[in-house]
């Protein structure tokens, strides 16, 4: 294929298969590119058929049939998606019961020829003169998502850090994407969906074609952008000729400005709002969509910039007696579809003016002849201000002025047959109003399937918020049990670590000698009191702080002790014990029989540090020698009582022999 100047505004590829089957392996594809004067031709396999038309990027692909392209309509799909941007596939044989390519190459004079080179040309030269029907899947509404290149993962030691990376860059493109948009001047809707530190992803649905979307789908470690055209519900065939038809223009100007047309039969075929597009740009819009009959506004009198609208476009205008109130204007817009106040004004402007003429329209129409265009005599009789006799008496003057031309007059029909005629003329037109009818309830039917769908959606999302709202709630309770369970530990751990500094505080005593404290306090001995003399006080204490052999206990009330407190302190060998308050006979026998040195504590200077105590070693030891010298005289005590006691036995044994 070479590139040469074009007489047409657009190259055209004409295609058919040369051999073999799209459903088989590897068809091969006669194509012909055509520029209005010279034309190439080519046989390629279907892979280097799509990169060629990736790469020559012509305005038109036609073919005679597109499933020669696509095995199904799902491939179908895949490959208009894979078109270059303003490239058009095109059925020349019609839409979804097309004819065959030699009778409509016939109809228009083109020249065919069986062979798939020839049936490539015809094609292409077919869609030159705009014949055929363009075959889309897409709406001319673009959807741009921002999202996640990567996932978060399952977590770790650095995972919040990492999923607000990731949640950070996809806002940051996000605000990138809507700034472009926002310079484009385009229209858009957003949805974002928000994440800890930022945004999961955005989904921008732009109310305009790819083409015209100033982004490009593009992935960059953390965040993936996609741009794609929103996909119809099926495949649509639209006829490359537009034919416009007479319609009834609605408009709500102001800072948005607003645009509804409905047909001659009160039905709405479009509407839109824009806050850029100047007047010339709406006019534009507007004659792409019809001829306008009558342009309306919702208040009166009419706007100034309607009513330049409406002399541009040379059709009537219609106003209101007086500004249409809101709830009727919501009353006559409630079955149509729109999404703000500015098109619902626009469209119940247009409505208004079609019901305050319907009855006129119907007058017309009933005086048109079957052969004649009723638009075009409406059209005269209301925007031209001509009488209906007028215009048809012009119209049909043409029409047999043309007839002479092409031949002789045709013979004259009888009454019977002018009956037929006419009968078969309304049967035609109750045919057509019945289809219109019938398209209307499938509209209808239609419109309440997706109501019925979104609300069955709705549902579904709010049952889904309750399990959501439900999940958060436990977590919650969980959150606050462990919270709870988290406290107490703390506690614990905080009382730990004061036993631990107790015990670390004791252990400095015991072991360094008092070297750490000052020169004033050297000759000090550590002493662990007891709070009583008792068994559990002793192991409370053995829990605290520990009591071990060569120890100075301080019993802080030695009164009432038995025999057992008194023998588990013997088993502990205390060094000495200092004792308040006065032992009782027994205990402070056992302590003797153990060797316990045990003295008033009245007799010793104890410093209590916290729950330790110091006292003055040379005091203590003043102790222990004094009870040394209580206990000698003691044992003394005891060994001269048992000497006294034998000497009696032993007088007692003489006397009584």
């Amino acid at each position: 294929m070479s590139s040469r100047p074009r007489a047409l505004d657009t190259l055209v590829f004409g295609v058919d298969v040369q051999s073999g089957d799209v459903r088989g392996n590897n068809p091969s594809y006669a194509v012909v590119a055509f520029d209005g004067e010279h034309i190439d031709r080519d046989v390629v396999s279907r892979r280097k058929l799509l990169r060629l038309i990736d790469r020559e990027t012509p305005g038109i692909v036609a073919i005679d049939n597109v499933y020669e392209l696509a095995a199904d309509k799902d491939a179908l799909v895949h490959l208009l998606r894979g078109l270059p941007d303003g490239t058009k596939l095109v059925q020349v044989t019609g839409a979804e019961q097309p004819e065959s390519l030699s009778r409509v190459a016939s109809r228009h004079g083109v020249p065919y020829d069986k062979k798939p080179m020839k049936e490539a040309e015809a094609a292409a030269r077919l869609a030159a003169a705009n014949v055929g029907q363009e075959v889309s899947a897409f709406t001319d509404r673009t959807k741009v998502k921002v999202s996640r290149g990567r996932s978060t993962g399952k977590g770790g030691w650095s995972a919040d850090r990492y999923t607000r990376r990731i949640h950070g860059a996809v806002r940051h493109q996000a605000r990138e994407v809507q700034s472009a948009l926002d310079d484009a001047r385009l229209d858009y809707e957003t949805d974002a969906t928000e994440k800890y530190g930022g945004y999961a992803n955005a989904v921008f649905e732009v109310k305009a074609p790819k083409a015209d979307v100033p982004v490009s789908a593009a992935r960059s470690g953390d965040v993936r952008v996609e741009v794609e055209s929103i996909q119809r519900d099926g495949i649509t065939f639209a006829p490359l000729a537009k034919r416009r038809d007479h319609v009834l223009v609605g408009i709500d100007p102001g800072t948005t400005t607003a645009v509804a047309i409905c047909d001659l039969d009160g039905e709405v075929l479009d509407v839109m709002h824009t806050r850029t597009a100047d007047t010339a740009e709406v006019i534009e819009w507007i004659i792409g969509r019809g001829r306008p009959v009558v342009v309306a506004a919702d208040v009166t009198p009419m706007p100034s910039t309607v009513e330049k609208i409406r002399r541009s476009l040379a059709a009537a205008g219609w106003t209101p007696e007086s500004d249409l109130p809101i709830d009727e204007k919501q009353h006559r817009t409630r079955e149509e579809g729109y999404d703000n106040d500015h098109e619902r004004d626009a469209m119940a402007a247009t409505l208004f003016a079609f019901d305050e003429h319907t009855e006129r329209f119907e007058r017309i129409t009933q005086k048109v002849p079957p052969r004649l265009d009723r638009g075009e005599v409406i059209a005269r009789v209301i925007a031209g201000e001509e009488s209906v006799e007028a215009v048809l008496r012009d119209l049909t003057e043409t029409d047999e002025d043309e007839s002479e031309e092409k031949g002789p007059e045709p013979r004259e029909l009888s009454a019977e047959e002018e009956e037929i005629k006419r009968l078969e003329s309304r049967v035609e037109r109750l045919e057509a109003y019945a289809s219109d009818l019938e398209a209307t309830i499938e509209d209808k039917d239609e419109r309440i399937e997706e109501t019925e769908d979104e609300l069955s959606e709705a549902r579904r999302e709010e049952r889904r918020e309750a399990r959501e709202r439900r999940e958060v709630a436990r977590l919650q309770r969980e959150n606050r049990r462990l919270e709870r369970e988290r406290d107490a530990e703390a506690n614990d751990v905080a009382a730990l670590e004061d036993k631990l500094d107790r015990l670390k505080a004791l252990w400095r005593l015991d072991h360094s000698n008092f070297a750490d404290v000052a020169e004033e306090k050297a000759g000090l001995v550590p002493v662990k009191p007891v709070e009583k003399f008792t068994v559990s006080a002793i192991r409370d204490a053995e829990e605290r702080f520990g009591l071990a052999a060569g120890d100075v206990v301080f019993l802080r009330d030695a009164s009432g002790a038995g025999r057992e407190a008194a023998a588990r302190l013997a088993e502990i060998d205390p060094q000495v014990v200092l004792a308040t308050g006065g032992l009782s006979r027994v205990s402070d026998e056992e302590l003797f029989e153990h060797d316990v040195p045990i003295g008033p504590a009245e007799d010793v200077t104890i410093q209590e540090v916290d729950e330790l105590a110091v006292a003055r070693e040379r005091e203590t030891e003043t102790v222990i020698d004094e009870w040394e010298e209580r206990a000698e005289r003691r044992r003394q005590d005891r060994r001269e009582s048992m000497v006294d006691r034998l000497i009696s036995e032993h007088r007692a044994d003489r006397g009584e022999g």
